[in-house]
């Protein structure tokens, strides 16, 4: 399928872009996920309306950034664990970055920050379900380090971004995402007025993100699928 024409490239890709949106509001934001994708994918994504890209290594983002400066109105938005030696050329790569997962990544970002002068969006990444495979913050420890990341001057964090484990139902992939939401919520009330954006849902489950108050969603096989 790879092989296919650039044309219908273009055509198959618009079809899915089209379809998730017509079952999301306009207001969220659709986060293509090109990590597994080629440039010409890329472009076709772009030509069809979409202007935000999500890699999660920093090496290939910058090759892609690469191949595609031209076009200078793409947002590019880190969505990997971020390991602390590519931390400060996240920073200077990406625009927005999901996954501060840890206070000690965030301290480190905010001495990059002021190095670099270069401050992307920041999503605080919390685990809300029991997952050794999945990194972040419990809501207990978050709200514990709270006053450690209010010090922390350079930082723009806009939000939280959650991955859900594997296996869960649709009731109860909607329950933790409504979660997010309502920590979102303790967050405000404790003056963290910034915190306005959800980033969560996947191709397997956007569609009951956007139900629970997700206002960004991040899609990859749903849009690339046998362009890798």
């Amino acid at each position: 399928m790879s092989e296919i024409n650039p044309d219908a490239i273009a055509t198959i890709i618009a079809d899915r872009l089209q379809k998730i949106r017509n079952q999301i509001p306009p207001e969220v934001k659709l986060v293509a996920v090109s990590k597994y994708t080629t440039i010409a994918a890329i472009r076709a994504a772009y030509n069809a309306g979409v202007r935000d890209f999500a890699e999660s290594r920093v090496q290939d983002a910058k090759l892609k950034q690469s191949e595609l400066a031209a076009l200078t109105d793409i947002t590019w938005h880190m969505i990997g664990s971020l390991q602390s030696n590519k931390a400060k050329q996240a920073i200077a790569q990406f625009d927005w970055i999901h996954s501060i997962d840890r206070l000690s990544l965030a301290e480190q970002c905010d001495r990059h920050i002021s190095e670099l002068g270069k401050s992307p969006q920041l999503l605080l990444q919390v685990k809300l379900a029991d997952d050794p495979n999945k990194s972040g913050w419990s809501e207990s420890e978050l709200i514990a380090d709270l006053p450690n990341l209010a010090k922390l001057a350079n930082l723009n964090i806009v939000g939280l971004m959650t991955i859900l484990p594997l296996g869960l139902d649709e009731s109860q992939a909607y329950d933790v995402f409504s979660r997010l939401g309502e920590l979102a919520v303790q967050l405000r009330s404790r003056g963290w007025h910034n915190i306005q954006e959800l980033s969560m849902g996947m191709s397997a489950d956007y569609a009951i993100a956007v139900k629970a108050g997700a206002t960004i969603i991040r899609v990859g096989s749903q849009i690339f699928s046998g362009y890798s």
